[in-house]
Formats: structure tokens, C-alpha cells, sequence
């Protein structure tokens, strides 16, 4: 449903032990993302970008505070309902892409589909037509190391979406590409926001992801700083 909130985050802070010393990451934040949103989490360097996202994907825990995924919070999932949460209903795209080395272009988007035991048929199917939205069905057959950044991302994203995920969390997603790359990678997000309703959340410094946002996040010493919508 359009505008269902997706992810809220309530008085969620996290602690890291250092040594001796506690280092509060996130502290006491609020959050809601909505259903077709294109926001962007930005700040410096620790300001707590990457640890959000980590929480609302499962990979970690806060330390006080609830992080729900559709109603659902995550504190009350065991390690085996919080994996399938992970698989089915969050799509990742990290700056070093993740792909499986020796899969092929087409095994690694079909990866997911494969974990959710769906048809070899339908697997097919969807894969093929997400690679063709993503401008990479002419390369199913090569490996990551046959493809430059670009294409691995792209790639990347094909299967963060293939499964229809409730969101896709973006972190960095243009860190190692050359601005001609990024731009058509954003291009592509901005596209499968638009027209497929898929609902992204990057972590970011780029300047040129923070200007395609319709919401812009910003954050200081794990707290919200502003929080910024725009019409586009």
C-alpha cells in the first residue's frame, strides 16, 4: 500500500563498547519510512548512517528502543524468522557490490529466488526481466570479475529487487564507480522508484545522491539533525 509506514524506528539507540570507552552511535532516534519513498540518510563520518541501516536490515541489534519492519518488531524474532525476514523482505546494495565470485551474472540475481525455493521456471522469468530493466541481459553468462563496477552494481541492485522486497536499503551504493556509472545507477533507482514503486533508503556522502532525494535525512553524532522532504 502506498504510504504504509514500511520501517519505524522508535527512541533507538546503539552502543558500541570500545575498549573502556562506550561510543553511543545512534542516539534516541525516530524513524518512519514509507511505502515509495527515495530517501537518503546523509552526515559525516559517524554520524550514525551505516548503523541504521544495519538495524533496519536485521544485521544488528539496538541497545534500547524498538526497530519494526511492517508492524513487526525485530526484537521478537528468533535467528531463524529474522533470516527470512532478511531474505524475503529486504533487498541490500552495498558499495563493494557482494557478489558470489563464481556465480554468473545470472546466478547472482537469481540467488534469492533460489534461497525462497522458487521455480526454476519463475526464477527464470523474473531474473530474466529484471536484468532487462537493469540494461544487463546481455551479459547473464559472464562472472563479477568479467564486469566493470558499474555493471556488478547494477547486477547488485537486480537482485535486491528481484524478490519484490518490502524495501531496499542502499548503502554507499556509488562509493567505487566513476561519476559516469553512478549517475546511471541512480538513474536506474530513480526509474525503479518511480515506475515499479520500489521504496529505496540510501546511506550516503555523494552529493549527487543526496540531490535526487525526495527526503533528505541528516544526521549529527546519531541524532536526527533535519529531516527534509522535497516534491519531485
Amino acid at each position: 500500500m502506498q504510504n504504509a509506514p514500511i520501517v519505524q524506528l522508535e527512541k533507538v539507540s546503539k552502543v558500541y563498547q570500545q575498549g573502556q570507552v562506550e561510543v553511543k552511535a545512534v542516539d534516541n532516534f525516530d524513524l518512519t519510512v514509507r511505502a515509495g519513498e527515495f530517501s537518503v540518510l546523509c552526515g559525516p563520518s559517524g554520524s550514525g548512517k551505516t548503523t541504521i541501516l544495519n538495524l533496519i536490515g536485521a544485521l544488528d541489534a539496538p541497545s534500547s528502543g524498538r526497530v519494526c519492519l511492517e508492524g513487526q518488531n525485530l526484537a521478537e524474532l528468533n535467528r531463524g524468522r529474522l533470516s527470512r525476514l532478511r531474505r524475503d523482505r529486504i533487498g541490500f546494495v552495498f558499495q563493494f557490490y557482494n557478489l558470489i565470485p563464481v556465480l554468473t551474472a545470472f546466478e547472482n540475481a537469481e540467488f534469492v529466488l533460489s534461497l525462497q525455493n522458487v521455480p526454476a521456471a519463475e526464477r527464470r522469468k523474473r531474473v530474466m526481466a529484471v536484468l532487462r530493466e537493469v540494461g544487463m541481459a546481455d551479459y547473464v553468462d559472464r562472472r563479477p570479475d568479467e564486469l566493470s563496477g558499474g555493471q556488478q552494481q547494477r547486477i547488485a541492485i537486480a537482485r535486491a529487487v528481484v524478490s519484490e522486497p518490502a524495501i531496499v536499503l542502499a548503502d554507499e551504493p556509488t562509493a567505487n564507480v566513476d561519476s559516469a556509472a553512478a549517475d546511471r545507477i541512480l538513474d536506474l533507482m530513480a526509474q525503479l522508484n518511480r515506475e515499479k514503486g520500489v521504496t529505496f533508503l540510501f546511506s550516503t556522502h555523494d552529493q549527487r545522491v543526496m540531490d535526487r532525494a525526495r527526503r533528505l535525512i541528516r544526521l549529527r553524532d546519531g541524532r536526527l539533525e533535519a529531516d527534509e522532504h522535497r516534491d519531485r
